[in-house]
């Protein structure tokens, strides 16, 4: 009898020293808060980078203007039609988000990650405001120019923040994807307020920073609070998630660089350079849509590689 106690006590020690059958190593349970933490300090760093130039400097303010003017060049059915989109606009970006953060919320029971995305959309905005109304100066620097500040764009900080927000409440395999169409409409946004003369090339990119700044950190939350639906299978295991998404941004990115180089070598300071006509705008147009795609490719991975593999 002792010996069949002592086998007993043996087995049921060797049932608790049974390693969990969770596959997942527990230092990868939480991703770490650094990376996130470093992209919202780049973006600050290329906020602070992007005002310092364009309205601080003689050299930045007649680049950004220039583009302000030569939009002119476009005036017709383009500007009739990025009119009525931009009146719409506040409408548009706000039933997005709000649809697309109260399914998460009511139907996935997502309530921490819409929240947190909400947060962060509203801080964005009210940022923006601050930014422009009572930090940012802009100096006249010999310039004809509109002397008010206008930095950072208010309608491009609300599209840029709608899309962000429906980016961190998606289920990973759709984030890829919406990365993408999030991007795309926040840089249509922001060219249809530059050909409306409504805005500079730079207020738009640091519209871009500004949502980038506080959709970081709220990336890292909304992935610590929801680790049970934040797991997906990686990069071409579903439709939404396929690499095109990340390549297609790639791409434009590359393609408006290539833009912005052609632009610029027509209007650099040679013998027999002629006077620029649309190619500072379009070099505007360019920096626009290389900072848009940038960031949403640079938030695609960083939220993909983050999040829990299955």
């Amino acid at each position: 009898m002792p010996v069949k106690s002592n086998a007993r006590e043996t087995t049921q020690a060797a049932r608790h020293a049974t390693p969990t059958e969770d596959p997942e190593p527990m230092r990868s349970r939480r991703p770490p808060i650094g990376p996130f933490l470093l992209a919202a300090l780049a973006a600050v760093a290329g906020l602070i980078g992007t005002y310092l130039f364009f309205v601080r400097t003689t050299t930045g303010q007649f680049i950004d203007e220039s583009a302000l003017v030569e939009a002119t060049e476009l005036y017709g059915t383009a500007v009739k039609a990025s009119l009525r989109f931009l009146d719409f606009l506040p409408a548009i970006s706000a039933a997005l988000g709000a649809g697309a953060l109260g399914y998460a919320a009511i139907v996935r029971r997502r309530w921490a990650a819409s929240l947190t995305a909400l947060a962060a959309a509203g801080a964005a905005n009210l940022a923006t405001q601050v930014l422009k109304n009572d930090v940012f100066t802009r100096p006249y620097r010999g310039i004809e120019t509109f002397t008010e500040n206008s930095l950072p764009s208010g309608h491009t900080t609300l599209a840029a923040s709608a899309a962000a927000a429906i980016f961190l409440v998606s289920s990973p395999r759709w984030r890829p994807f919406v990365a993408f169409a999030g991007a795309t409409y926040a840089v249509g946004t922001g060219i249809a307020t530059l050909v409306n003369q409504w805005h500079r090339p730079a207020d738009i990119v640091a519209a871009f920073l500004v949502v980038a700044v506080f959709m970081a950190p709220a990336a890292w939350v909304v992935l610590i609070t929801g680790r049970s639906w934040n797991a997906w299978e990686g990069f071409g295991s579903h439709p939404g998630s396929s690499r095109l998404w990340v390549a297609l941004p790639t791409l434009a990115g590359l393609g408006a660089a290539a833009v912005a180089v052609v632009a610029l070598v027509r209007i650099a300071p040679l013998p027999g350079q002629e006077a620029s006509t649309t190619n500072y705008f379009w070099a505007g147009c360019a920096f626009v849509a290389i900072s848009g795609y940038l960031v949403s490719v640079a938030a695609s991975w960083l939220v993909s590689a983050a999040a829990r593999r299955t």
